[in-house]
């Protein structure tokens, strides 16, 4: 795995592109001369939580044939802003499922994402508590 990062503009303004080419902005928060031009790094890993999460949910019920029409996903985080540096305290991540879910097998598959599959979770729950919940919609809600 290889990322590559050059500084498009301004002190801290980044792009960051991965071996398929696919590229990210990133920048500095505000408080220390960032611009706004992208994702801050800290937003990147919760990015990466989301992301790895998100997939190994999708993967997991469609392993249990169950019916996942949509899937979203929300985070929150708090960090140990007294520390330094500031690592992430509290992660908060809430599922929206969409579809016909049998709820045992949506709390069978969070309960693998967390503790088997997602590898983001497992590197950021070792310094921060990850809390996770979720909500099945009817169809009717997508």
């Amino acid at each position: 795995m290889n990322i590559n990062l050059i500084r498009k503009s301004g002190k801290f303004n980044f792009e960051a592109e991965n071996e398929s080419g696919f590229t990210v902005e990133l920048d500095a928060k505000a408080a220390i001369g960032g611009e706004g031009k992208g994702f801050r790094p800290m937003e990147m890993l919760l990015v990466g939580l989301g992301g790895c999460s998100g997939i190994d949910m999708v993967n997991v019920l469609t392993k249990q044939k169950e019916p996942l029409d949509d899937i979203k996903i929300a985070i929150n985080a708090t960090r140990k802003e007294e520390e330094m540096p500031p690592i992430f305290d509290e992660i908060e991540i809430h599922f929206d499922l969409y579809g016909d879910l049998s709820a045992a097998k949506v709390e069978r598959a969070l309960s693998m994402t967390f503790e088997k599959y997602c590898s983001v979770s497992n590197i950021l729950g070792r310094s921060a508590k990850i809390n996770f919940t979720y909500k099945i919609n009817s169809n009717a809600q997508v």
